[in-house]
């Protein structure tokens, strides 16, 4: 049985975030952080020369993701996301990049101290699956 101190104080994690607005704040921080700082450089280089359509991408699988609108399903139906990501030489480096990029855009956008623990432990089990190279 679940103790009432540990449900969620929404319904959905994107009801919790603060909807579309702070979903977008985030995948804006997110990937301005990733574009502007050095300790960033290996997850940058993975997204060629320009990040306007992963910006794109990424609000709208979130959002769906999170619990709210199905942007991302409604334009290209399921995510697939380990498929949509084996072009990409994905290793340790990269999954720990992306993670401490979004937990930092997170703290940057103010998330709420309980749904970021919450959204790291999940966006961990996703990155490490997308994993598709050996060692850093």
């Amino acid at each position: 049985m679940q103790d009432p101190q540990d449900k969620p104080p929404f319904a959905t994690p994107f009801e919790w975030i603060g909807g579309e607005g702070k979903v977008k704040d985030l995948v804006e921080r997110f990937y301005d952080l990733m574009d502007l700082e050095p300790k960033y450089a290996a997850l940058r280089a993975a997204h060629g020369t320009t990040l306007e359509s992963a910006r794109e991408k990424l609000f709208w699988f979130l959002c769906g993701w999170l619990g709210g609108p199905a942007h991302y399903t409604d334009r290209f139906g399921h995510p697939r996301l380990r498929m949509r990501h084996m072009p990409f030489s994905i290793g340790v480096l990269e999954r720990d990049q992306w993670l401490a990029c979004m937990d930092e855009a997170m703290g940057d956008v103010g998330i709420d101290a309980d749904l970021r623990r919450r959204l790291n432990d999940s966006f961990f089990q996703t990155a490490d699956w997308m994993r598709n190279r050996a060692g850093a």
